[in-house]
């Protein structure tokens, strides 16, 4: 596998210099009536297993064939996606004991757990609790929050987020920029890969990044997960979060101090130390199975067909659910992730009336992303060509609605060097990159690229920027903190031409159809750079 390095990235520039076709060139008109269509009321929301799904599923597949593309699994496009929804209906009540007396937690209010067990009941009575530092295992910082103990059927209690936050010391861990390990669906990974019982992740707004309302909308409801009847693993008894001042108290009733917890949690050294306490609780559950559908289409390449790049937008959205107060109650989804469907499909349409490349080139269109990146997890898990043989992955959720940027925001910058590629495109275009705004909150473990990412192909995503061409940053910031109220996951999401001015989106769409064309052109395997958490996957099987 080759590196890119800066002689290649100089000749990926004098290669799209030099390409005997004029590149092609978006316009507005590319994007527009795919938004306009896709987040129309006709399509319900696209929620899974919904009428909604199956006329976008029709609308997709009916676009890809009229431009010509072949489908991408077999003689099909579409790729089947196994899910099952469990519904929790948890006892209030958390009974906590030492041998000095009992406390109990009110469910919703100070703590919330869900399950991913399809038993019709999951209890636990007088599981004893260790606290596990931020629960992490990471050999490439030489960390261990679970050495020197057995937390079989025992509940861990962890920290959210990881050491480095607060510290402003970038090379510890990444600092205030969130690794997968401060990740909260890594905790329970890493938990079932201990053989714990359960594991409870101590809340706490600023390093969560969010409210514990937003947790509390977990609290007996629906969750969307992979079928993975057949095929079944070690799944904890219960996942759930204790919001940070019941936690203290925990720590108190253990005899512990929360602020030397925290201190000893942030050492390399650190132990796990079991708290003396014991939990008893319960859950009702209620599992349906049910089938969603990607959707994959490719252009084969014509001298490495073998070899491939590969698009990622999800088309789901929230369907119908609870009106606003206008009584609207379909959520249309047309930034979220209308746009970003519509970008995949003018992609598809732009490379197939290109030259042909030399690489294949696949556009997938996933399911499930609003419940758990869940579409995109299962061809990762599943994938329809091999993962050694897929060079790249670059995602789009949601594209710029606010005119043209002179920037963009990279997610996760500093893990790949897709980054470079597009650092060289952005200077064709008189631009610059900016890091993510709000790195904290892990956006490069929410998106639909990252299960690429752990599964070691090297992907991009980024972000529309906030320095907006005629009126700056600070009215870029306004824009986003505007949607983010407004509009975010809420019937108001609907295409509107006269709020919306997509000139920087087809900037931004000629970005990712450039960064495509170059790699897809190509002959070098992107790399990711030294200290990403996910270059040891990809090395390892790259080089058997």
């Amino acid at each position: 596998m080759k590196k890119i390095n800066l002689i290649i990235l100089v000749s990926l520039v004098a290669w799209a210099a030099c390409s005997p076709e004029k590149p092609y060139q978006f316009q507005v008109s590319d994007l527009e009536p795919l938004i306009d269509s896709l987040s129309s009321d006709y399509f319900e929301g696209r929620m899974p297993f919904s009428e909604g799904e199956k006329k976008t599923i029709d609308f997709l597949v009916h676009e890809f064939e009229s431009y010509g593309l072949e489908p991408g699994n077999g003689d099909s496009y579409i790729q089947d996606v196994p899910l099952v929804s469990i519904f929790t209906e948890a006892a209030p009540t958390m009974e906590i004991k030492s041998s000095n007396g009992s406390m109990t937690l009110e469910g919703l209010k100070d703590y919330v757990l869900w399950t991913q067990r399809t038993d019709s009941e999951v209890s636990f009575e007088d599981a004893e609790l260790v606290f596990a530092g931020f629960g992490i295992v990471a050999p490439e910082y030489g960390w261990d929050d679970y050495k020197n103990i057995d937390v079989k059927d025992k509940i861990v209690v962890v920290l959210v987020n990881d050491p480095g936050f607060g510290t402003e010391d970038a090379s510890f861990f990444k600092g205030n920029t969130m690794t997968y390990y401060g990740r909260w669906t890594y905790k329970y990974e890493e938990a079932i890969r201990q053989g714990a019982l359960g594991c409870l992740i101590v809340h706490n707004t600023i390093p969560a990044g969010y409210g514990f309302n937003v947790i509390q909308n977990s609290w007996n409801a629906s969750k969307l997960y992979l079928d993975d009847r057949g095929k079944e693993g070690y799944k904890l008894a219960f996942e759930g979060w204790v919001t940070l001042p019941i936690a203290n108290k925990l720590f108190e009733m253990a005899g512990l101090n929360e602020r030397e917890l925290l201190a000893k949690a942030r050492k390399a050294d650190f132990e796990a130390i079991p708290m003396g306490l014991t939990a008893s609780s319960s859950m009702a559950v209620n599992a349906t199975y049910n089938t969603s559908k990607n959707v994959v289409a490719k252009i084969t390449g014509v001298e490495e067909p073998e070899e491939y790049v590969i698009y990622t937008a999800h088309w789901d959205h929230f369907g119908i659910g609870k009106p606003d107060e206008t009584g609207d109650s379909i959520y249309n989804g047309a930034l979220d992730n209308a746009s970003g469907t519509a970008a995949l499909l003018a992609l598809a349409k732009a490379f197939q009336e290109s030259k042909v490349p030399k690489r294949s080139v696949v556009f997938l269109a996933v399911t499930a992303e609003e419940q758990g990146l869940l579409g995109s997890a299962y061809y990762a898990q599943n994938p329809i060509y091999l993962l050694d043989k897929t060079v790249a992955n670059i995602n789009i959720d949601g594209v710029n609605p606010y005119g043209r940027m002179r920037d963009v925001s990279v997610i996760g910058r500093g893990q790949s060097e897709m980054e470079d590629l597009l650092e060289v495109e952005l200077e064709k275009q008189g631009r610059y990159s900016a890091p993510d705004p709000n790195p904290v909150a892990g956006y490069y473990f929410r998106s639909d690229h990252f299960n690429f990412a752990k599964v070691g192909v090297p992907a991009l995503y980024f972000q529309n920027g906030i320095d907006h061409v005629e009126k700056g940053k600070e009215y870029g910031k306004e824009l986003e903190e505007n949607y983010t109220i407004e509009y975010y996951h809420k019937p108001s999401d609907e295409y509107d031409p006269e709020r919306w001015n997509l000139e920087g989106a087809a900037e931004d769409v000629q970005l990712l159809y450039n960064i495509g064309q170059n790699i897809s052109n190509s002959t070098q395997w992107p790399n990711w750079k030294e200290g990403s958490e996910f270059k040891a996957i990809r090395d390892g099987y790259m080089k058997k």
